[in-house]
C-alpha cells in the first residue's frame, strides 16, 4: 500500500496553508472570507489583466 501525499498551497489572499483536496471547500483559499475578498478585488477592478482594448463587435472602425 502506498501513502499519497497531499499537496499544500498557500491561500492567495492571506498565505495560510491549505490542503488541496476535495474536502477543502474554498480551495485555493483558506476560507469564504478570503474568497470573497478576492472576488471583490476583481469586481472593483483592483486586479487587471494587461492588454489593449479592442472595439466592440458592433463598432465599425472609421475609414478615411
Amino acid at each position: 500500500m502506498t501513502k499519497q501525499t497531499v499537496r499544500v498551497v498557500a491561500c492567495p489572499q492571506c498565505g495560510t496553508n491549505v490542503e488541496w483536496r476535495p474536502e477543502s471547500r474554498y480551495r485555493p483559499f483558506c476560507s469564504e472570507r478570503c474568497k470573497l475578498i478576492d472576488i471583490g478585488a476583481w469586481a472593483s477592478e483592483t486586479y487587471r489583466v494587461a492588454g489593449q482594448e479592442e472595439p466592440l463587435s458592433d463598432e465599425v472602425p472609421e475609414q478615411h
